[in-house]
């Protein structure tokens, strides 16, 4: 079966999901676990847009062995210079450049004739080629843009020496006839397209991105790219779990597979919202909890005689398990150790220890502990902060007649500790207030969010916590069968993240350029 090439941009354009913004450590984190999901190419970030996205992707490129780690450009030499300095120590490294191509585009953004878009794309490929022997070239807003010139503006890369030319649909706008007609239309008439890759990227605007991308392999794609969950600026991207899934489920129909390890996508999902923020919806195919749920008494008849009646793909597949171990507070360490391998954790023994005493106090306050419980323990912690300050205690006081008040004690790294207390209008207000004053920080709140990470009145909640002073935006988590405690911890953790990151370089969101 013809291969097809899954090009990752969950560390680019995902991160540009409004309130997304990845530290260097979480981004290393994701990439490290796209390898093991058998990404062929990871597009680590934007070089030119900041210090600390160069860094970022710099950190990538050191640590994944076994992709090709990518950097976007604009079609200007600063740009691509940055990029080569951002992708020295890649094993594979590659430049993805991009100019818009689209009549709406060439008038009001860049204000350039035909022939201008042409010679600055061409010279972008040419001086990107000194630099690099894999070069890809992306028409922005491709799908607008006359079949004619697009025919013309690939041949010019394919001369220039591309070697992967991307036919982004940016604004989401075409159906899969459409887009699938570009790629047969660019396999029949552009001179060498023989020697190069095509690839698809699709936005999900009109809710077909992934529709498209397929429409796109039936007539000649090689390369699919997008995002893990489908998230990206406004409604997302393809997502990748989904065209991995179309392809394995319907090989007979496409003909084509990916080299995916498919057992590790439930993974992959779990982490990238977890370090986003990000939920993943209930019904979201794939990955969603209730994908693989069947609660119709006639759905529920028939999968007990006969799975296939209605489950089209196991959930095996994408690395989700049935509980072999039904974990409580009479467990041994031996028993969650287990569990935790079964989970696809692997842990030293102080991290198992501190897991461990984690469980326990939680198997104290809850009858079962479910799976979901000990991957919300693990995974708060899977990417360390350096702790200035640690929640000691919390004190509340609340009547539906009496004004809030919280009292804060904290830990501080320098071995002392200190305690205030605010009021508020709420418990949360009067919590967050609290930390202000014990931190002594003054910062903005702009995104709060909670949810149940398991099921029942006993359930664990995790609050996602946006905050920004200044310039620097961080987000913070934490979990706890508590709510309030659980947002006590997700706002200190978030303290922590800010001051560290005012410790390291300056690292400023997306300039005000449009992306494909």
């Amino acid at each position: 079966m013809r291969k097809i090439y899954i090009f990752d941009t969950t560390l680019r354009d995902g991160e540009q999901s409004p309130g997304v913004n990845l530290n260097m450590q979480e981004k290393v984190e994701i990439a490290l676990q796209l390898e093991k999901l058998g990404i062929d190419r990871i597009e680590a970030g934007f070089p030119a847009a900041s210090p600390g996205d160069l860094a970022g992707v710099n950190a990538v490129a050191r640590a994944v062995k076994n992709a090709s780690i990518i950097g976007l450009a604009r079609s200007r030499e600063k740009d691509l210079d940055a990029v080569h300095e951002a992708l020295k120590g890649a094993q594979d490294p590659c430049v993805h450049l991009f100019l818009a191509t689209s009549p709406i585009h060439r008038k009001h953004k860049l204000r350039m004739e035909k022939h201008q878009v042409l010679e600055t794309a061409e010279a972008a490929i040419r001086y990107a080629r000194k630099y690099f022997d894999k070069v890809e070239f992306s028409p922005e807003d491709a799908g607008r843009t006359e079949l004619d010139f697009l025919c013309e503006v690939t041949a010019m890369a394919i001369r220039a020496g591309a070697t992967v030319v991307n036919i982004p649909d940016t604004v989401g706008y075409m159906t899969p006839y459409e887009y699938g007609n570009i790629f047969k239309t660019l396999k029949e008439n552009v001179p060498g397209i023989e020697k190069i890759q095509l690839s698809a990227h699709c936005h999900d605007d009109l809710g077909m991105a992934t529709a498209n991308a397929l429409a796109a392999v039936l007539n000649g794609a090689d390369q699919i790219e997008g995002t893990i969950n489908g998230i990206g600026e406004r409604a997302g991207n393809t997502s990748l779990e989904e065209v991995a899934m179309a392809l394995e489920t319907r090989q007979e129909f496409f003909q084509a597979k990916t080299s995916l390890v498919l057992n590790e996508i439930a993974r992959t999902s779990r982490l990238v919202s977890k370090l986003t923020g990000m939920v993943v919806p209930g019904n979201k195919a794939i990955v969603g909890a209730n994908a693989f749920a069947h609660e119709s008494g006639i759905h529920q008849d028939g999968m007990l005689k006969e799975k296939t009646t209605y489950e089209i793909m196991s959930p095996e597949t994408i690395g989700l398990k049935e509980s072999k171990l039904v974990m409580g507070k009479h467990s041994g360490r031996h028993a969650f150790r287990e569990k935790l391998i079964d989970l696809g954790y692997e842990l030293n023994e102080e991290q198992v220890n501190v897991a461990f005493a984690k469980f326990k106090d939680l198997a104290d306050k809850k009858k079962d502990v479910s799976d979901e419980d000990i991957r919300a323990l693990i995974e708060e912690k899977l990417i360390e902060t350096p702790e200035v300050f640690v929640l000691d205690t919390i004190q509340l006081s609340y009547g539906n007649q009496s004004v809030p008040t919280a009292t804060i004690r904290v830990k501080k790294i320098d071995g002392g500790s200190a305690e205030e207390a605010a009021v508020g209008n709420g418990s949360v207000d009067a919590i967050y207030k609290a930390i202000d004053k014990v931190t002594n920080e003054e910062v903005e709140l702009e995104d709060y969010s909670i949810k149940s990470v398991t099921q029942g009145k006993d359930a664990l909640g995790e609050v996602h916590v946006v905050m920004r002073q200044g310039d620097y935006s961080v987000q913070g988590r934490g979990v706890s069968t508590d709510i309030l405690e659980a947002s006590a911890k997700a706002y200190i953790d978030a303290v922590n993240r800010l001051i560290d990151k005012r410790k390291a370089p300056a690292r400023s969101k997306r300039d005000n350029v449009s992306l494909i």
